[in-house]
């Protein structure tokens, strides 16, 4: 399956040119905090900016496909990383953030897919350790949990371009979460935090998710990609995509994929859905507030009049 592999096609003389550029998928910026550190005497900080670096050039010069990009097709996404602790000299505890971009076509827009917070981003890392990722063996946790990132960012951008899209990438990031398991770190563990990233590779991969994979991709290509040309379209595919995941709701009483979602999207939700009819407004409404709750008030938005 290839993406959305748009090639550069001229026309001249009654001819059809085609042009193609090789680029790397992913195109992540990212930040490195450690504010919180600095209290501690047995940090070296020094060495902060070459880890940074190694990381986003793991993720932004290695091929994890073989698909073709060109440069303007790069995956938009940000990994905001907060190391909160380290006990040793190059053992650090933290959370990190993933944030998904897809660009709305027809317009200068992006559109967030889903905002992920991964409360164990605990790694080991000197600047004398090498970082090289292996597909089929685990390494270490830094390594592991790029990797893991990278497909993720893959599996769910694809999805939003063509029916369950990512699947292979899906695949990839729960072979990466079974090698890592031998580790026993936190992030990777059954029966630990339901917001880890078991539980989000788990989520993705189950059946009763299914039905939510395809509204990924009939709102993102189908609907929010031709919302100016067609609004009143745009906002039956919401509903129905907020239908869906309010029958999921009822099997999975907690699914840390939905609540990633909906943190990403709450804004864009009500943006859609604002112009609607007051019926439009007041069925998305009820299913937001269900699906959503902490953010009820924001969404009373749509009930004015």
């Amino acid at each position: 399956m290839i993406r959305s592999v748009t090639k550069l096609i001229c026309f001249l003389s009654g001819i059809f040119l085609t042009v193609s550029v090789q680029a790397q998928e992913l195109n992540c910026q990212v930040n490195l905090n450690y504010d919180q550190l600095f209290s501690q005497q047995k940090t070296d900080f020094s060495y902060f900016n070459q880890l940074k670096g190694v990381i986003t050039e793991l993720l932004n010069t290695r091929r994890w496909t073989n698909d073709q990009f060109q440069p303007s097709e790069r995956i938009n996404c940000i990994l905001n990383i907060n190391l909160l602790k380290s006990t040793q000299q190059g053992v650090f505890e933290g959370n990190a953030q993933l944030i998904l971009k897809r660009p709305v076509y027809g317009t200068n827009l992006e559109s967030t897919v889903i905002s992920y917070v991964d409360r164990n981003f605990n790694i080991v890392y000197l600047p004398t350790t090498p970082v090289f990722f292996r597909d089929n063996a685990y390494t270490d946790e830094l390594t592991s949990i790029l990797g893991f990132y990278a497909n993720i960012f893959l599996a769910l951008d694809y999805d939003t371009f063509s029916r369950q899209g990512g699947t292979p990438h899906m695949q990839r990031a729960f072979n990466i979460m079974n090698l890592a398991q031998t580790a026993n770190g936190a992030g990777w563990l059954v029966g630990g935090d339901k917001r880890n990233r078991y539980y989000l590779i788990e989520n993705l991969q189950a059946p009763q998710f299914g039905p939510f994979r395809d509204g990924l991709y009939t709102y993102h290509r189908l609907a929010l990609d031709n919302f100016t040309a067609n609004p009143i379209q745009s906002r039956k595919a919401l509903l129905d995509l907020l239908t869906t995941m309010r029958r999921i709701q009822t099997q999975v009483s907690l699914s840390v994929l939905m609540n990633s979602f909906m943190d990403a999207k709450s804004e864009e939700f009500i943006n859609v859905l604002y112009e609607g009819s007051l019926a439009e407004r007041k069925r998305g409404f009820d299913l937001l507030t269900q699906l959503d709750p902490g953010k009820t008030e924001a969404y009373r938005k749509l009930l004015w009049q």
